[in-house]
C-alpha cells in the first residue's frame, strides 16, 4: 500500500487496451513514475488484449495492473496460464472484477470466485484490487455488494471505486464501508482529462449519472470541474485530499492521456 505524504494522494492511471496505447503511454507518462497503469479487460477485447498491453508496458519499466474479468476466463487452467504470464513479465498486482459479459465463459461467475482462485494459484505472488461502487451497481443490490466485499477482504489488497463526480459521495461510501467492517485501503475513481461530451455519454452508460447530475446542479463546482469542453480532474482531487480513508486516486483516462497529472505525483495546481 502506498503511503503518500500528508495532504497528498498518489495518482494512478487506467487505460483501455487498444492499438497504439502503449506508445501513447510511453510519450505521456515516464516509466519512473511511482504510480501504476491499470489495463482494463472488456468483453470486446478479452483477456488476450489486456495481457498483451500489460506485459508490454511492464517490460518497458511500468508498474502495471492487468484487469482480469471473471466471466471472460474459460477455465481454471486458463487462469493459471494468465498468472504465469503476468509473473514472467514482472507483474505483481492484479485487479479482479466480475466483468460485463452476459454469460460466463467458464467456471467464474463473479469476481469473488476469481479472487479465491488467484489467491490459491498465484502462490502469494500477487496483490489484488477489487471494485467498489459509491453509486451502486446497476445489476447488483447494495447489500449483496457489501457482503461480497466483507468476504473479499481475506484475499484483496484494496478497493478501487467506480468513477464518480462527487468527492462527498465517495467519502460517504468509505465511511459506510468502515462502519460495516470493511477496512481495505480505498483508491477513489476519478475521470481524467476527457472531452466533456464523451464523459457525459460514458457516465450515463456505466451508471454514474446521479453524481453527474449533482455536479450539473452546482454551478460554481461545475465551472471548476468542467471548464470549456474538457473535464478537469484537479479540483476533484483537491476535494478528495480533505476526506479520510482515501489513500490514492485512479484516473479513468479512456485513453485521453493529454494534460494528466503524472502517476504518483499527487500534483494539484490549485494547492
Amino acid at each position: 500500500m502506498e503511503t503518500p505524504e500528508a495532504g497528498m494522494l498518489s495518482i494512478h492511471l487506467e487505460v483501455i487496451p487498444t492499438p497504439g496505447i502503449v506508445e501513447a503511454a510511453r510519450k505521456a507518462v515516464p516509466p519512473s513514475s511511482s504510480g501504476s497503469i491499470s489495463v482494463t479487460c472488456l468483453p470486446k477485447h478479452g483477456v488476450e488484449a489486456t495481457l498483451a498491453v500489460a506485459t508490454e508496458l511492464a517490460r518497458n519499466g511500468y508498474r502495471v495492473v492487468p484487469h482480469l474479468a471473471a466471466k471472460g476466463l474459460s477455465s481454471r487452467e486458463r487462469l493459471l496460464r494468465v498468472l504465469e504470464e503476468c509473473a514472467d513479465a514482472g507483474v505483481t498486482e492484479l485487479f479482479a472484477v466480475g466483468g460485463d459479459a452476459g454469460t460466463p465463459a467458464g467456471p467464474y461467475a463473479d469476481g469473488e470466485a476469481l479472487l479465491r482462485d488467484i489467491a490459491e494459484l498465484g502462490g502469494g505472488r500477487f496483490t489484488v484490487g477489487v471494485a467498489g461502487y459509491p453509486e451502486g451497481h446497476p445489476g447488483i443490490p447494495d447489500h449483496v455488494l457489501l457482503e461480497s466485499l466483507r468476504r473479499k477482504q481475506e484475499h484483496a489488497s484494496r478497493v478501487v471505486t467506480q468513477m464518480c463526480f462527487s468527492a462527498e459521495r465517495i467519502g460517504d461510501y468509505v465511511a459506510g464501508l468502515r462502519r460495516e467492517g470493511v477496512d481495505l485501503p480505498v483508491r477513489a475513481g476519478v475521470a481524467g482529462a476527457v472531452p466533456t461530451a464523451r464523459l457525459v455519454s460514458l457516465a450515463a452508460k456505466i451508471g454514474v449519472g446521479s453524481s453527474l447530475r449533482f455536479l450539473s446542479g452546482k454551478a460554481s463546482l461545475a465551472r471548476n470541474l468542467l471548464p470549456g469542453n474538457r473535464y478537469a480532474p484537479e479540483e476533484m482531487i483537491s476535494r478528495l485530499k480533505a476526506l479520510p480513508g482515501i489513500d490514492s486516486v485512479q484516473l479513468y483516462t479512456f485513453n485521453s492521456l493529454d494534460g494528466l497529472p503524472a502517476p504518483g505525483s499527487g500534483s494539484d495546481p490549485h494547492a
